[in-house]
């Protein structure tokens, strides 16, 4: 008899469970049902931005052909919203009073964009202990956001987004960590006129240091750009058209500046989707707790992957009930879950978790070359030399937009800034990849971006067992692989291997690669 799966949520780590499950449906060992909030096939919410400035169209967004899985007998109710679980009966309750039978629950219901407590805004925003008066209204405020500030969490957003840069209006973004930032430097180039507000003395600042951020911050004025840092924003204010329809007219600061806009983009973060599984009183903290295996501490028929999963040892809980860490908040980590759940449930093979090491975030932006991985804000001057502990190297050049930094313990790199050194970065980035020493002449990193480089790397970027996809894991060898046995072309290396479908950071590098492959020897 089949074991009957139903998986609420059909975003990229869901479609990446569905892909797994298929052998399985097709046998007959596993029923699937999947559920998604969204009347759309699941598409890439990382390159809404690309969408949305016009660096992509729609189809490039999409990442499943789900008349696939139908044909293997996979059933879809998209547009449906699942409002409760009963655990007990083992059923999911949609917003319209069918219920759906499960043996095995995956939820997979990723995150919502944060709506910050600016007045104007409190409607919009979700207070995870308010139960709605409609079921269906489970994972919203009383009130939609109003009209002109939009988060970019879904097609609709971009759609937003992509008129006022065709039109060139003044947009707002609101955060400025890297999507808010890969954003307003795309839509600066496409046309629209940008200002970035954010509260920190620098942009990025939960991945660069400081004095990182302030040489991005500086690159991106000069490329038109306004960067407002230190702007505490407090409200918003509105404007009413010849139909009496109120729309954003304008960021209020605590300082009382006004940054007038067209447009209000919120990029302030992102919460796990919990309000199901706390309502069917499933263990949540930062996201819906689960173990190594993805299994809910609460329920061992229930699961959770992706962005709403929060995976922990329930012995790490303290005497309160806080548990550290929290959901990645990466694609990557998230399809891994996936791949080793659809093992799981297939075949009851469980999977040894990999250690995750800590990823490397990567700008996207046309010009500024911005990479940097692992913990980045040890003082460089709290060591004296021979000390053990993080030992810090700086290099700065800030009339040129570039700054380098380096921490290491024990001569091994455990956390790197680059701005503006695209080799140098790229460098850093395999030997982080590797825990690697670096060389003892730390200059000679720094050399790499010089006019006159000749001096040989210390690592090669595209050796055989280099990682180029960091969301997927695919090395250089593997992308060599692929070409051989098809095209060597970006299209057929992702239809391969995936390499390239999850953020894109990748595609400048396979595609360099695949130029190095052509050149003959």
């Amino acid at each position: 008899m089949s074991e009957r799966v139903v998986l609420v949520g059909y975003g990229p780590v869901g479609a990446r469970l569905v892909e797994g499950l298929l052998p399985a449906v097709r046998e007959g060992r596993i029923d699937l049902t999947v559920v998604g909030a969204e009347p759309h096939d699941v598409y890439n919410r990382v390159l809404l931005a690309e969408y949305a400035v016009g660096r992509t169209d729609r189809d490039a967004l999409d990442m499943s052909d789900r008349r696939v899985a139908e044909d293997v007998g996979v059933r879809f109710a998209l547009g449906t919203t699942v409002v409760g679980i009963d655990r007990d009966l083992r059923a999911v309750r949609l917003h319209d009073g069918i219920r759906i039978p499960y043996d095995r629950l995956v939820l997979a219901t990723g995150a919502r964009a944060n709506v910050p407590t600016l007045a104007g805004l409190e409607r919009a925003q979700r207070h995870r202990s308010t139960r709605p008066a409609d079921p269906s209204a489970l994972d919203q405020g009383s009130a939609p956001l109003p009209r002109g500030v939009v988060a970019l969490r879904d097609l609709a957003d971009a759609e937003h987004v992509r008129a006022a840069v065709s039109a060139g209006q003044r947009i707002v973004v609101l955060g400025a960590g890297v999507l808010g930032m890969e954003l307003a430097l795309a839509a600066a180039e496409a046309g629209a006129e940008v200002v970035v507000a954010y509260h920190s003395a620098a942009p990025m600042n939960r991945t660069l240091d400081e004095n990182g951020g302030r040489v991005l911050a500086a690159a991106a004025s000069a490329v038109g750009v306004e960067m407002m840092h230190h702007a505490r924003a407090e409200s918003i204010v509105q404007r009413y058209d010849d139909h009496g329809q109120a729309w954003f007219d304008g960021l209020v600061c605590a300082d009382g500046k006004v940054l007038a806009g067209d447009l209000l983009v919120l990029s302030c973060g992102v919460g796990a989707r919990t309000e199901l599984a706390s309502l069917s009183s499933l263990a949540t903290s930062a996201g819906v707790l689960v173990d190594a295996s993805s299994r809910s501490w609460t329920d061992p028929n229930v699961f959770a992957i992706g962005d709403c999963a929060h995976v922990a040892d329930p012995a790490e809980a303290d005497a309160d009930g806080r548990v550290p860490g929290g959901p990645s908040g990466l694609v990557g980590p998230g399809w891994r879950q996936a791949d080793r759940l659809a093992a799981l449930l297939s075949s009851g093979v469980d999977v040894p978790t990999p250690v995750e090491r800590p990823g490397v975030v990567m700008l996207k932006a046309e010009g500024i070359d911005v990479v940097a991985g692992g913990a980045v804000d040890a003082d460089p001057f709290s060591h004296a030399p021979g000390c053990h502990g993080p030992q810090v190297t700086l290099w700065a050049d800030p009339a040129r937009g570039a700054y380098v930094k380096l921490v290491t313990v024990e001569g091994v790199l455990t956390g790197f800034v680059s701005v503006g050194m695209p080799r140098t970065g790229a460098e850093l980035t395999l030997l982080f990849e590797r825990g690697s020493e670096l060389p003892a002449d730390r200059s000679s990193l720094l050399r790499l971006d010089a006019a006159d480089a000749g001096m040989p790397a210390v690592g090669d970027p595209f050796a055989a067992d280099a990682t180029v996809c960091w969301c997927n894991g695919v090395s250089a060898g593997a992308i060599r692989e692929a070409v051989s046995a098809g095209e060597p072309t970006v299209a057929c290396v992702k239809s391969a291997t995936r390499a390239g479908t999850g953020c894109g950071g990748c595609v400048g590098r396979i595609t360099e690669l695949l130029a190095r492959e052509a050149v003959p020897a």
